[in-house]
């Protein structure tokens, strides 16, 4: 097992099937490019399925055990089943998941559960037709299909990742609402990052919101990973991913992320990488072994806070330009 200088073992790998998305969500950093017309063959510079597959092998060899999915949109690849499978294949240890816009998901949530998917995240910004359109530039009612189809396939649980901004803060007490009508949901309330796309202006105080939620939960838990908070309310489960200034979040954080070119990033905010296209095995270990001995907690040993606690905003922008351009969850 590869361990970094803060003794963080690498256990999850975070692999980007594609940049492209058939949405264009407000808060995006990149992830919707390219055109879209349904599922087909990976994009021009995108990685192959042998090469996906050979990375989560060698990853696996390295000690990693949990895949996680995504994109971009990751269900525009026609080969996301012969990934699962494939990853699947490397042991019973291994869990595969997958992050997922949904808008595509309902044809195919039993075929990924066949071939081995564990459960999905899908992204739903609000309960809301018109206020969903506003935020994504797609439709509610294809999502809310596959997300029915995910919990008829087994995929469970399935979490609704709702980023927290300025558009979408009020509609959480309806989130919670939602997820405690259909049994098998979640809710993952994510912070907004605005050191990757800039809207400062847009940055909610997740205080408040943990405080909104606490007033409502029955009981609140602290989960092991990230020490994130989770409050039942009734029937819902509710979880809050606040890494913004969160040095105990980066602390925790067990994370490789492979781009959809097929490069190692120790971070989500950092813009370095390492390639690894036209490697061998051996220089695929080398590789990783780099990316891991390289990591450093974003919040609270890359960035530290000036002398009234607030952080530098020149150096958000330094860390955050060309950052990974996987999907948040």
């Amino acid at each position: 097992m590869l361990v970094d200088g803060f003794g963080r073992p690498m256990t999850d790998l975070r692999v980007s099937l594609t940049e492209r998305c058939n949405f264009r969500c407000v808060f995006c950093h990149n992830e919707g490019q390219g055109e879209v017309h349904g599922p087909g063959e990976p994009a021009p510079g995108e990685m192959s399925l042998d090469h996906v597959l050979r990375l989560g092998r060698i990853a696996n060899g390295l000690g990693v055990t949990r895949f996680k999915l995504t994109g971009g949109e990751p269900l525009v690849r026609r080969d996301c089943e012969a990934i699962v499978a494939g990853l699947r294949s490397l042991g019973d240890a291994v869990e595969v998941s997958m992050t997922t816009n949904g808008s595509i998901l309902a044809g195919r949530a039993t075929r990924l559960k066949q071939a081995g998917l564990a459960r999905v995240n899908v992204s739903v910004h609000s309960a809301r037709p018109e206020e969903f359109t506003r935020v994504t530039g797609g439709q509610l009612a294809p999502v809310l299909a596959g997300v029915g189809a995910a919990l008829e396939a087994g995929l469970t649980p399935v979490k609704l990742n709702m980023v927290v901004f300025r558009p979408t803060v009020r509609h959480i007490p309806e989130m919670v609402d939602f997820v405690a009508s259909r049994e098998g949901l979640q809710l993952q309330l994510i912070e907004f990052m605005p050191e990757l796309v800039g809207h400062r202006d847009w940055r909610v105080d997740i205080g408040e919101v943990h405080a909104l939620l606490a007033a409502r939960a029955e009981r609140v838990e602290v989960r092991s990973m990230h020490h994130r908070r989770v409050y039942h309310i009734g029937a819902s489960q509710v979880e809050v991913v606040d890494p913004v200034g969160n040095e105990d979040f980066c602390a925790n954080c067990h994370r490789v992320r492979v781009t959809a070119q097929g490069e190692l990033k120790g971070c989500l905010n950092v813009a370095q990488t390492i390639p690894t296209a036209g490697l061998d095995d051996a220089g695929i270990r080398e590789a990783f072994t780099r990316v891991v001995q390289e990591r450093a907690p974003f919040y609270g040993a890359v960035l530290r806070r000036d002398a009234q606690g607030r952080w530098p905003d020149e150096r958000l922008r330094a860390a955050g330009q060309a950052v990974g351009r996987e999907a948040l969850g």
